[in-house]
């Protein structure tokens, strides 16, 4: 299958081909998927010394990893108050400054990558949609004082200048983040993990898992056979069949994606900030100028229905005008949606499931940080550099309820839209 229409797509960089496994291989390694976490896991564990393959059923990125928002900060989905209740503070504040490894691994990639990107966008700033007063000043103080964050507490005035919308309250502005073209990041990793050695094949879906008397056996759909001695899967929401405890665990979670068309003087009456921008609402919106400013590409709602809505286009321009009713005249040229890994303890699932079966997954709502992050440890604790992972040893793979398990994700979605509407009319 190829890649979708979408403004990722069209703006892709060029890499040579990568092909099918045709013949039996052995290898240390088997990741599948190549997304950013197994891409991720593939780079580090070929640089230190490992033979490593990576199995992927359809295209470089092609998942969630290729279709996102491009948002890389610090954080989980879960927020970091919730953890320090749950784990202590001690604890909470690790996971964070993992967060900002990740973070920043995807910067030094960035940097090192000898190919052409699309240009990396800097900041990135939450708002509210109702009056919190100095809740976002508390917060930064708190955050920077106590996780080493560099956050910074805007106000209502200020963010109004940046955001010509009287939808927004304050804000609170994280100046170590940053935004990239998702796909081309997947490309440019998997690229330079094939060149420190890395075998990568695509179109060749695992089919079955075995494991043998010395280590594992993967079988592919084109018949073809890799024996390993460890295997990690990072699927998430696009693993089906091969190991049914972790597959159980990650809901998949649909969100929706448009890009304008090229508009800069009409986008520019209602956003005059680049960094990328979301709202703190349960169910929010996130969205950023790409193409030099030319264009808007706004993100939102989430549903765990798996069919993409016919009138996509017109349901996302329609919350854009809700905000922005400057922006009538906008005109939507790419519209597509992506299934993302969930679990419900809102938490990626980075363990080893069994002797010599690992996974790194569930990275839905994360932010592109927790890829790396996951990724990266992964390989540590398979080349035992450290035991690093163990921190996120809590978070098991919890079976998420199957269709009982999306109904009731969907009922909490609109349940949380709800919430959101009720807090800003009041």
């Amino acid at each position: 299958m190829t890649y979708i229409d979408s403004y990722y797509t069209d703006t892709r960089i060029s890499v040579a081909p990568f092909s099918k496994l045709d013949d039996h291989i052995d290898v240390d390694i088997c990741i599948v998927g190549a997304g950013l976490a197994g891409l991720t896991a593939a780079r580090q564990l070929t640089e230190a010394g490992k033979s490593v393959c990576v199995l992927e059923a359809q295209d470089i990125g092609w998942g969630a990893s290729g279709r996102n928002g491009g948002f890389v900060s610090n954080g989980y989905a879960e927020g970091i108050g919730s953890l320090a209740q749950k784990l202590g503070r001690d604890h909470a504040k690790q996971l964070f400054q993992l967060s900002q490894e990740g973070t920043q691994y995807v910067k030094d990639r960035m940097a090192g990558f000898s190919m052409p990107q699309q240009p990396m966008g800097h900041k990135y700033m939450s708002v509210v949609r109702h009056d919190v007063g100095d809740a976002m000043l508390r917060r930064a103080a708190e955050m920077n004082a106590e996780y080493g964050a560099s956050y910074e507490a805007r106000s209502t005035d200020e963010v109004r200048a940046l955001l010509k919308s009287n939808t927004y309250f304050q804000g609170l502005e994280d100046s170590s983040a940053i935004h990239i073209h998702p796909l081309n990041y997947a490309l440019a990793l998997a690229d330079e993990a094939r060149h420190l050695g890395a075998q990568i094949y695509v179109h060749s879906p695992a089919t079955d898992l075995q494991k043998l008397a010395n280590g594992f056996e993967l079988n592919t759909a084109q018949g073809k056979r890799i024996n390993c001695g460890q295997v990690i899967l990072c699927g998430s929401a696009y693993l089906h069949n091969l190991y049914p405890r972790i597959e159980g665990a990650v809901l998949p979670v649909a969100t929706y994606v448009v890009t304008s068309k090229p508009m800069e003087k009409l986008l520019a009456e209602a956003i005059n900030y680049r960094g990328a921008i979301s709202d703190t609402r349960r169910a929010g919106d996130y969205y950023r100028l790409v193409d030099e400013g030319k264009r808007l590409l706004w993100g939102g709602r989430i549903t765990t229905q798996k069919s993409e809505p016919k009138e996509l286009a017109n349901m996302l321009k329609q919350d854009i005008q809700a905000i922005y009713p400057q922006l009538d005249a906008l005109e939507i040229e790419y519209a597509w949606s992506g299934l993302m890994g969930y679990c419900v303890h809102k938490m990626p699932i980075l363990r080893e499931l069994e002797p010599g079966i690992w996974s790194a997954t569930a990275t839905g709502g994360h932010g592109l940080n927790t890829t790396a992050t996951i990724g990266k440890l992964v390989a540590e604790a398979i080349t035992g550099t450290s035991d690093r992972y163990k921190l996120f040893a809590p978070f098991k793979a919890r079976w998420g309820g199957g269709m009982i398990g999306r109904f009731g994700t969907q009922m909490a979605y609109w349940t949380m839209q709800m919430q959101d509407w009720w807090e800003e009319r009041a």
